[in-house]
């Protein structure tokens, strides 16, 4: 069974199964005093690169022990067998999914996807979703001609889609703005996990192309990940509510 069948099947129509809170703080401390204040109000976490490299696996653990499911955001980007051997660490760990950049290449998403299924399969484990980084939504078009590519955003978002579905990656980390495009280029079933959220009338912050809870799922959103508008907030539980009320 592919992965995306798999994900079809728990797929759960309340959208609180489909918002993943990021864990963007500096301490194990703070990130466990989020997770108590969060947990009932959503399942899915994202770890990245701040919080894992200041409290590292050991935070994982503790967190899934506590009925979390993680996503782990480190954008993995490097040589295949690096980036493979990464991986496989990524499955060992027991993460809902972790992501890798798509830039890195056709061979090093292939040999990833392949390596990590096969180290699932033969551990008789689940295999987490395995998704590419397309575009950062903190980039612009101007930033993208600045950093010397000839597309603009939608054209590379394209680019980087096709591939990461050529490859046999489970689905891409995209900006809400190019959701209907990926499906479109890509199939239904192309998972598409959705940062640059914000609340209607908030700051964006360091997001440049951003949409509200309600517009990304309305354009086909498979999840959505939210930091500073939920952890931020003094009554967290109420701006999960808000947010996908």
């Amino acid at each position: 069974m592919r992965l995306t069948e798999r994900i079809d099947c728990e797929m759960d129509s309340n959208i609180k199964n489909r918002l993943i809170v990021a864990l963007d703080v500096p301490t194990a401390d703070e990130a466990s005093r989020l997770a108590g204040e969060l947990k009932g109000s959503v399942n899915f976490l994202k770890v990245g690169k701040q919080i894992f490299t200041a409290a590292g696996s050991d935070l994982i653990r503790k967190i899934q022990a506590d009925g979390f499911r993680i996503f782990l955001d480190l954008k993995f980007h490097d040589i295949p067998n690096t980036v493979a051997s990464a991986g496989i660490e990524a499955a060992k760990l027991g993460v809902f999914m972790f992501n890798i950049h798509a830039s890195g290449g056709y061979e090093m998403m292939k040999t990833t996807v392949e390596r990590v299924r096969d180290f699932a399969e033969k551990n008789n484990t689940p295999c987490p979703l395995i998704i590419g980084v397309t575009v950062l939504t903190s980039l612009s078009d101007q930033d993208l001609a600045e950093m010397g590519f000839k597309n603009n955003v939608r054209e590379q978002v394209s680019l980087f889609a096709s591939l990461a579905g050529k490859a046999g990656l489970d689905g891409v980390v995209a900006s809400p703005q190019e959701i209907k495009l990926i499906k479109e280029l890509c199939g239904q079933n192309f998972i598409v996990v959705t940062p640059g959220i914000r609340p209607a009338g908030s700051p964006q912050d360091d997001q440049k192309r951003t949409m509200t809870a309600s517009e990304a799922f309305a354009e086909g959103a498979d999840y959505i990940v939210v930091g500073r508008p939920i952890t931020g907030a003094a009554d967290k539980v109420k701006a999960v509510n808000d947010l996908l009320g």
